[in-house]
């Protein structure tokens, strides 16, 4: 049995500023249509081992989003692990094969990371059967990626012996190899040797093995991460959908990728070559290279109009982007920030979110709109003891029994039916129609009815920050949480 394990944590770093902590890459739909990468992921993992049910491996703050939006996949987890903090892809992939091992047997575990681009699931299909036998055998075995060019932004691994499938040689199968060494992020000429060389591939991390392989491999390469991986599954939590890991045995836990911990230093790994169009989307010049391009060679996403320009990536989310005379350009606008920046630069956007969280801006952390279980909220304006809010119910959404200690809020309805609850008394609006909630009253906002509910939110008082919220009931099993 084949358990694919998807890696959903990270904040997406390289793709600020549409990418935030509390609302990541994976969970965009930036390929264009309608699917996020973790859906899209969700869709090939259907494809590739049909009918398996997957381990989610996702960050506590995007819980409710991860679950929505493998429901509306159509796929039902077969647990979805939240972690508390990120602690890398080595704790990560202890405790999904922690998980995985519940049941008994000893499944072997396909681990995908949630924000990569994959043209085809055919060679990944193809390849997967050849690495499946080499995970039967015990291996930890890598999927790495026959090079399209001499990439300075990914790791590379060097191909030492090559591996034979009794009678299955032949030139269209996969290769598999014994692993000679790793190679960190290279320089232009070191990339342009590797390419040329014929002997690296990219490293994808993507990965197969048994379950006990890797956890066997983890306690004498990386016995720390395996002690406190052990512990947080043994104490994690069942929470509706979740299991939530133990936060003070995950707060113990290094933080560590598969690589470092791993991967560097059993000596006898086994790599599979996948050739096939892919992408670590980790920066905009990733999605430059994916995206379908216009024939002055541009991706223009949302409302952009571009006169003369070349060779650039134009991104608008909330206002119109207007550039003529320009190339070779990543432009991306959100609410809040805009970022500019060469196309063969744009690895230093990591440098200026380095930047933004050693000065507590907010806008490394959330956008103006922040999602949660039953909807969104924008802040519209914000003064010294006032705060104005756009807030969307979901059909069927339903806000905590909650107070507030030191504002009070007025609501007006746009749009849609609200049924309100105030110190145990029940009312419904409609359109135009208000009402006040004094400090301290116990409240409740829900959408009964079949569309959105849209309704404007001011709030006054002397503190107007997310944490000033007493939850007494959550259908989301948030009481304990203050935002």
């Amino acid at each position: 049995m084949i358990i694919p394990v998807i890696l959903c944590g990270g904040s997406g770093t390289g793709l600020w500023p549409v990418s935030r902590e509390l609302y990541p890459k994976q969970l965009m739909a930036l390929l264009g249509g309608q699917m996020s990468l973790l859906q899209t992921t969700v869709q090939r993992t259907a494809e590739v081992v049909p009918g398996a049910n997957p381990i989610v491996v996702c960050n506590e703050n995007q819980r409710f989003m991860v679950a929505a939006q493998l429901q509306a996949s159509g796929i039902q987890a077969r647990s979805i692990i939240l972690e508390a903090q990120g602690r890398n892809t080595a704790p990560a992939i202890a405790a999904a094969a922690l998980e995985a091992m519940m049941e008994g047997g000893d499944p072997v575990l396909l681990v995908l990371p949630a924000d990569h681009f994959i043209a085809d699931s055919a060679p990944l299909a193809a390849s997967l059967q050849c690495a499946r036998h080499w995970a039967d055998q015990g291996e930890i075995v890598a999927f790495g990626i026959k090079p399209a060019a001499p990439e300075t932004g990914y790791g590379y691994v060097k191909q030492g012996e090559e591996l034979q499938m009794q009678g299955k040689k032949g030139v269209d199968q996969p290769q598999a190899f014994r692993i000679a060494a790793f190679a960190e992020k290279p320089d232009r000429d070191a990339a342009r040797s590797f390419v040329t060389s014929g002997q690296y591939l990219w490293n994808s991390g993507m990965f197969l093995f048994r379950s006990s392989a890797y956890m066997q491999q983890l306690q004498q390469f990386a016995p720390k991460i395996a002690e406190c991986c052990t512990a947080a599954h043994a104490r994690a939590n069942r929470d509706l959908d979740f299991l939530r890991l133990d936060s003070e045995s995950l707060e113990a836990c290094p933080s560590t990728s598969v690589d470092r911990a791993l991967m560097e230093r059993i000596g006898n790994a086994v790599v599979v070559s996948l050739d096939v169009a892919w992408r670590d989307l980790g920066a905009w010049s990733d999605l430059y290279e994916v995206r379908e391009k216009d024939s002055a060679g541009n991706v223009l996403v949302g409302d952009v109009i571009a006169e003369h320009v070349k060779h650039s990536y134009l991104h608008a989310t909330n206002r119109m982007i207007a550039a003529a005379g320009v190339s070779d350009l990543v432009v991306v606008e959100t609410k809040d920030a805009v970022l500019v920046a060469p196309l063969d630069r744009v690895q230093e956007v990591k440098d200026i979110v380095s930047r933004l969280q050693a000065e507590g801006r907010q806008e490394v952390k959330v956008h103006s709109r922040v999602y949660r279980p039953w909807g969104s909220y924008e802040s519209i304006d914000l003064g010294d003891r006032f705060q104005v809010k756009r807030i969307t119910v979901n059909p069927g959404g339903k806000l905590s029994l909650q107070k507030h200690y030191h504002r009070a809020e007025h609501w007006v309805v746009v749009k849609g039916t609200a049924r309100i609850t105030k110190d145990g008394d029940e009312m419904f609006l409609s359109e135009n129609q208000s009402t006040y909630v004094p400090l301290g009253m116990l409240h409740r906002l829900e959408n009964p009815g079949r569309i959105p509910l849209e309704l404007i939110e001011v709030q006054t008082g002397s503190y107007l920050k997310e944490n000033d919220i007493e939850r007494q009931d959550d259908v989301y099993g948030r009481v304990n949480d203050k935002a």
